[in-house]
């Protein structure tokens, strides 16, 4: 039961933290401090950046390959 939970988990964890990281290093170097939605506070930026490293990072993720029952 973990062992499935942490593998789905797997991941989600390296992109959501690499994300972070940057979006807290482009608020702090690039960010503005006026009315910007997304980069006015370090707070949204890590969670905005989190979530972008999570879809990215799924996107490579490798696919489940049925060796049982091949199609072609």
């Amino acid at each position: 039961m973990l062992k499935t939970i942490l593998k789905n988990w797997f991941y989600f964890i390296p992109g959501a933290l690499l994300g972070g990281i940057s979006g807290f290093f482009y608020w702090k170097y690039f960010g503005c401090t006026g009315t910007c939605i997304i980069t006015s506070s370090p707070i949204r930026t890590v969670i905005y950046f989190g979530v972008m490293g999570i879809l990215i990072n799924q996107m490579c993720k490798p696919e489940k390959i049925d060796n049982k029952n091949p199609t072609a």
